[in-house]
């Protein structure tokens, strides 16, 4: 049986033993409705959840598991799930597994990363535990080297691909640029980044049986998002309606969106959590509806990143990370803004930092070597996946001051600027 919890109940816990959402539901009627209930802001929740004296847990970690969540080298964030927790969590995703077409006999390659925190790889191992179908694993990892996937495929009978799209996309090319396929391989399930036209084209290549689709969404920070069944498309899935609630909020007025096709913040509250509660947590995603109000697991469309940080490849940048480094060269830079732009261009992402400032422009070409070095230092995943040529290299562009883009309705600047959608 899965523990799962009322909303009251949740937010009862997480106000009596929770020092960050005291503070954050003072004032508040003794049993606040959802919308009543204010947003996380994200680098207070961060804030609050230290290693020692922690304000945001409802109590003393005793046992589950400790994820690295985002944030950096010198600053890591860190979720935390107890035993009960995580087995709700990777239970409810092997539900959304079946959803999505698992069935007996499937021969599983994870090829997600693994080690140092990251939950990606266990995560799915586990789900793949707790699902109905039974299927045959191998824990290959994202750091297998093509040779050592492409006899795994052979020797075992692989007919299923799990990982992110890069990883799959790289092992597609190890198949093309050998002149071979793999037609045994039926299905190819990619979290983590979005799936491109033109990058499915390149997977049809190398797997000319294989049907492309998400394994589910969810994330190590929000936790279960949604799942993939034969009737979404591409970047759709469904709430796990009983389990976590979706919100998608207008970013201008903060009110819940109800139509469809209008685009908003995705925010979840999840009913599973109680020792980290994740409760109207922005899930850093923009989305819209696809489904009318009261459709049973409502389905929702992925519409690219939102305010907290820019995803590149299977790596992200935060904001605040962003803004923390450029804080170190303000004697350079003076007055400042910045704003993330990404973009798909010639089947990889590229990040873009456009700043804002007054900088000399003969300075302007070392300031851009040293932004780009501290940033790489805090995201090391970053210059990794630049040297295998996954992502292009990170870029500086310096605009006039007021020259960053804005969003029209509210004049508020655009901290991240996903073009990936709009070249599709």
């Amino acid at each position: 049986m899965i523990t799962h919890y009322e909303l009251d109940t949740l937010v009862a816990v997480a106000r009596e033993l929770s020092p960050y959402y005291r503070e954050l539901y003072a004032g508040l009627p003794s049993r606040p409705t959802l919308e009543q209930l204010p947003l996380v802001e994200q680098k207070a929740f961060w804030a609050a959840n230290t290693q020692r004296d922690n304000r945001l847990l409802t109590g003393p970690i005793h046992d589950g598991m400790v994820f690295k969540s985002g944030g950096t080298t010198g600053e890591p964030k860190f979720s935390i799930y107890s035993r009960v927790e995580w087995e709700a969590f990777t239970g409810v995703f092997g539900m959304g597994l079946d959803a999505g077409g698992l069935h007996d006999g499937e021969r599983i390659a994870n090829l997600f990363y693994v080690g140092d925190l990251y939950s990606s790889f266990i995560f799915i191992m586990r789900s793949l535990d707790h699902a109905r179908a039974n299927t045959l694993q191998l824990p290959l990892s994202g750091r297998a080297d093509p040779d050592t996937v492409e006899h795994a495929i052979a020797d075992f009978g692989l007919t299923t691909l799990v990982g992110t799209p890069t990883t799959l996309l790289t092992l597609a090319a190890h198949y093309i640029n050998a002149g071979k396929t793999a037609p045994g391989v039926r299905r190819l399930l990619f979290g983590g980044e979005s799936m491109y036209a033109e990058q499915r084209n390149t997977l049809a290549r190398a797997f000319p049986a294989a049907q492309a689709r998400s394994v589910g969404y969810a994330s190590v920070d929000a936790g279960l998002l949604g799942y993939d069944d034969d009737s979404c498309g591409p970047d759709e899935h469904r709430m796990f309606s009983r389990y976590a609630i979706i919100e998608i909020i207008d970013e201008v007025d903060g009110t819940p969106i109800r139509e469809t096709d209008k685009v908003g913040r995705v925010v979840v509250t999840n009913l599973t959590r109680l020792l980290m509660p994740i409760i109207r947590y922005p899930a850093g995603d923009m989305a819209c509806w696809s489904e009318p109000a009261g459709t049973p697991d409502r389905r929702f469309r992925l519409m690219g990143r939102s305010e907290e940080g820019a995803r590149v490849g299977p790596a992200t940048l935060y904001i605040e990370d962003v803004r923390r480094v450029l804080g170190e060269c303000r004697a350079e830079l003076g007055a400042f803004e910045f704003q993330l732009l990404v973009e798909h261009v010639q089947q990889r992402d590229r990040l873009t930092v456009r700043i804002a400032s007054e900088a000399a422009a003969a300075a302007r070409a070392a300031l851009a070597d040293t932004i780009v070095r501290r940033l790489h230092a805090e995201r090391p995943m970053l210059p990794d996946l630049i040297a295998q040529a996954l992502i292009h290299p990170l870029q500086i562009d310096w605009v006039a001051p007021g020259g960053l883009e804005i969003n029209t309705r509210s004049g508020k600047l655009k901290r991240v600027i996903d073009r990936r959608h709009e070249q599709r």
